[in-house]
């Protein structure tokens, strides 16, 4: 009776993340059914909550079958790498390292993989789509199931518990001073939902967001000749630029129109702008919207 529970419970999960699951416009990879992140807010029990690194790499999906990035895209590696993944589907991050966001990126959007690049390349899993149990019983199932295929580039993520805002603002500060992104918490009761969800957090110093790049604005002094700055559209319409936060690189050649971004930026004004808002890196690909 208990199997059949189960059973029944699972094939309902199923049938909610297919009905949840965006449609995609002809001709467009439809983008697999991910639980995304809230930002962390006061207030809330560390206790009730995994947690772990948050990895500056590029999100993958691994269907069961092949390799997608978040819009839906295939992400093209060498065969040996998938070799003996599991039929399930996983969840993860494709990291090298802290820092090294643009190189993984790089390996990432190659449609020709090349082998000594990939054996540079880890996927870091954090969850176990299918799996019908809570956070407590995917991550324990996650962790028997990579334990057992012994291969060495995919491993679970570090998950850890902690007892108070007060550990949570210090481990923070400790991945701040070694150079890594933030941090996430995973709720341990929560079911996994296909949606943005408050079951799953992540901490940061400052916050970021993806805009369209409009125009070029010409630099002057140094950069006479070169990109001055970004003017760029959020999400919401608002116009603004981006005047920092760029390589030389990227000033002499910089993103064309039509590109998207991500910015970094501390809080808005007054005026719903924001702050300080500086270049964190040039999408390759634009995030699909929430789903519903």
């Amino acid at each position: 009776m208990r199997s059949v529970r189960k059973g029944l419970r699972a094939a309902t999960l199923l049938a909610v993340l297919l009905v949840m699951s965006p449609s995609a416009p002809a001709g467009e990879p439809a983008p697999p059914p991910l639980m995304l992140a809230q930002r962390y807010e006061a207030g809330v029990d560390v206790r009730d909550y995994w947690i772990s690194e948050k990895l500056d790499g590029v999100r993958g999906y691994w269907d069961g079958s092949r390799l997608l990035t978040r819009g839906g895209r295939r992400i093209r590696t060498p065969d040996w790498y998938t070799a003996g993944w599991p039929h399930v589907p996983l969840d993860g991050e494709l990291w090298i390292g802290r820092g090294r966001f643009d190189e993984v990126s790089g390996i990432v959007r190659r449609q020709q993989p090349e082998d000594g690049a990939w054996q540079r390349v880890r996927y870091m899993v954090f969850d176990l789509p299918a799996h019908p149990g809570t956070f407590d019983e995917r991550l324990a199932a996650l962790r028997d199931l990579i334990g057992r295929l012994r291969i060495d580039w995919l491993r679970p993520v570090a998950q850890f518990r902690l007892d108070s805002s007060a550990a949570l603002e210090a481990r923070l500060a400790d991945i701040l001073s070694a150079g890594g992104e933030g941090l996430m918490l995973h709720r341990a009761a929560a079911l996994r939902q296909a949606r943005r969800s408050e079951d799953l957090l992540k901490l940061k110093a400052h916050d970021d967001a993806e805009a369209q790049v409009i125009g070029h604005e010409p630099g002057q002094g140094r950069y006479r000749g070169m990109l001055g700055a970004l003017r760029v559209r959020a999400t919401d319409g608002r116009e603004f630029r981006l005047g920092t936060g760029f390589t030389d690189a990227q000033r002499r050649s910089p993103p064309p129109p039509g590109t998207w971004v991500t910015y970094r930026y501390n809080g808005l004004t007054a005026t719903g702008l924001p702050r300080f808002a500086r270049l964190l890196r040039v999408r390759d690909e634009m995030p699909p919207p929430d789903p519903p």
